[in-house]
């Protein structure tokens, strides 16, 4: 079969030969009909995950939509091993859903792993109940973006979405959003203060030094400080460390989590994805997808990115 491959780390896949999979006890094999390039998928690949133990070469793709023998369309999560950038992978059927046979390949693999951050980080990582409050950190990535819509759905009173890109700041309130704040302004910390020094949490998928001043506006400008605020790490796009004010911590009920790999048991994940596959599937949730041949990956790896299209590789190949 043809498939992806990294040969070391930092380096772009090649489109190469592979080995058919040998499914170990309890596993399936599915044909792949559509794998997406997220920074998870990345990060993995580059060996720079926290939660990384893959060896060189390896095939990448945490995830993707195939079918199985019997003809069920199936979205999928991989643990370790090959990784889902191949004309047929091992998948070890529990961490599967079926979907409906109509549902498209390509929206499905390129919205479950940006939605899942802030579905699971709200659903199962911290109580949230609607009627309350979010400000979404990093809105106008395709994430963010997802955020802002996940946070509608599940019945957020009102929502601040603050990025730095204009452009895409604009186009949120259509998805959701009921204030937006442009990051990496002179205007910043007045307009989070002004926006969101009131809500109840954050999802913040920025982190670095942006997330250390938005923590010091809020705080600051809170008006009942012991009115509970969680702050929800997600993402690390400005930075995997943060010199968090100790100020802000004893001077407000500030509450830090962190939402990823690890910090959800994986039967608890595994639950919550159905109801988001539905939703995805019945086209709940905005989806920018760009089908790209398996065979162009490399060039679709390194290509800059200029929109927030989440790539998806499309075995040409069977």
């Amino acid at each position: 079969m043809r498939s992806a491959l990294v040969t070391g780390p930092g380096l772009p896949p090649q489109y190469t030969d592979a080995p058919e999979p040998q499914p170990a006890d309890g596993e399936i094999v599915v044909d792949v009909l559509a794998a997406a390039i997220h920074p998870l998928t990345r990060s993995r690949a580059a060996g720079t995950h926290y939660s990384d133990t893959s060896r060189f070469p390896l095939i990448p793709g945490v995830d993707g939509v195939g079918r199985d023998a019997d003809g069920v369309l199936r979205y999928f999560a991989l643990d370790a091993g090959p990784g889902s950038m191949a004309q047929r992978v091992a998948i070890d059927p529990r961490r599967s859903i079926p979907l409906p046979d109509d549902a498209d390949p390509v929206t499905v693999a390129a919205g479950m792993n940006p939605a899942m951050s802030s579905w699971i980080a709200l659903r199962s990582r911290i109580r949230f109940a609607a009627g309350q409050s979010v400000l979404v950190l990093g809105a106008t990535g395709a994430a963010g973006g997802l955020a802002v819509e996940v946070a509608r759905l599940l019945g957020a009173a009102r929502i601040v979405a603050a990025g730095r890109d204009a452009t895409r700041l604009a186009a949120l309130p259509a998805r959701g959003a009921t204030a937006v704040v442009r990051l990496g302004t002179p205007d910043t910390a007045a307009a989070l203060a002004r926006e969101a020094a009131d809500v109840d949490i954050v999802l913040d998928y920025v982190w670095g030094d942006v997330s250390a001043a938005a923590m010091t506006a809020l705080v600051t400008a809170r008006p009942d400080r012991s009115r509970p605020l969680t702050w929800v790490q997600i993402g690390s796009t400005a930075g995997p460390t943060t010199p968090v004010p100790a100020a802000a911590l004893r001077a407000a009920r500030l509450q830090l989590v962190g939402s990823g790999i690890g910090s959800v048991p994986v039967p608890e994940l595994l639950a919550e994805l159905p109801e988001l596959a539905r939703i995805l599937t019945s086209g709940g949730l905005q989806v920018d997808a760009r089908p790209v041949p398996l065979a162009d990956v490399e060039s679709a790896w390194t290509s800059p990115a200029s929109d927030r299209a989440r790539i998806v590789l499309v075995p040409d190949e069977r």
